[in-house]
């Protein structure tokens, strides 16, 4: 089986940023199929655009741009990707990474898609910082990754004691944050007490269920800014209320404008 050492990805990299312990790549995928093969170190993939299916030991992802899925060092999976323009953004993890901020990374282990929205919105963070050119570029960047292993981490050792209406409302958000939701029909739909879920929701999210909706529609703004649509088509096909609106949210969850995020992608 092939193995990938640090930097090392199937494609073409654009960007390529060595700090201490971490490596950052931005990569255009060039292969139609990747047979089975694994990493030495421990890795985030986040897709920036197109898309590709990824499979390991347990499950198959079809990953589009927007996916997030970690992988463990030494961690098995195949890659299959479409006829189109496909590009990753990948945070690399060495042991000594791992040693500088006294972090155990077996807490998490395997290959997984991350699906949180607000997870997702601090690679989203990274990237931009990536693009920044600024000299605090190394301090955020690392502050951000902590952060999201923080979560992980949390997630992981929590996951066997949620109650079965935490994974039933996140599914429900999922699938209908476009929409106009109601506090009182969703408590009826998962049979439990408004207070319970607006007391409760916070414990299991870290937010309020406003603030996940708006980073669920964040996250499908992400995806819509590689197209051509305009700014007020994307605001209206995510569920903001307007154009100024989602400036506004997209701004205060990622630090910049819709625009200006749009033009990093132009960045190669």
């Amino acid at each position: 089986m092939n193995t990938l050492r640090k930097g090392e990805y199937f494609g073409e990299t654009n960007q390529l940023v060595n700090l201490e312990g971490l490596t950052i790549t931005d990569t255009e995928y060039t292969h139609p199929y990747v047979d089975w093969h694994y990493h030495e170190n421990a890795y985030f993939t986040f897709l920036l655009q197109g898309n590709m299916t990824e499979g390991n030991r347990k499950e198959t992802y079809g990953c589009s741009a927007g996916t997030l899925l970690y992988h463990h060092w030494e961690d098995p999976h195949y890659n299959i990707k479409p006829d189109i323009f496909t590009r990753g953004f990948h945070l690399e993890l060495s042991q000594s990474w791992f040693n500088r901020f006294d972090i155990q990374k077996n807490k998490v282990e395997g290959s997984f898609n991350i699906k949180d929205p607000a997870l997702k919105l601090l690679v989203y963070q990274m990237f931009k910082e990536t693009k920044t050119n600024d000299l605090s570029f190394e301090l955020a960047v690392n502050q951000l990754l902590l952060h999201l292993f923080s979560q992980l981490t949390h997630q992981k050792e929590s996951a066997d004691r949620k109650p079965v209406w935490v994974g039933q409302i996140n599914e429900i958000l999922h699938e209908s944050f476009t929409e106009s939701l109601n506090l009182t029909e969703l408590s009826k739909t998962l049979n439990i007490h408004p207070i319970h879920l607006s007391r409760d929701f916070h414990k299991y999210f870290h937010c309020n269920l406003g603030e996940y909706l708006r980073k669920l529609k964040i996250n499908k703004s992400m995806e819509l800014l590689n197209s051509p649509f305009s700014l007020t088509d994307i605001a209206l096909e995510c569920g903001f209320a307007d154009q100024s609106h989602f400036t506004r949210c997209f701004k205060e969850n990622i630090g910049i404008t819709p625009l200006k995020y749009r033009n990093l992608l132009k960045i190669h």
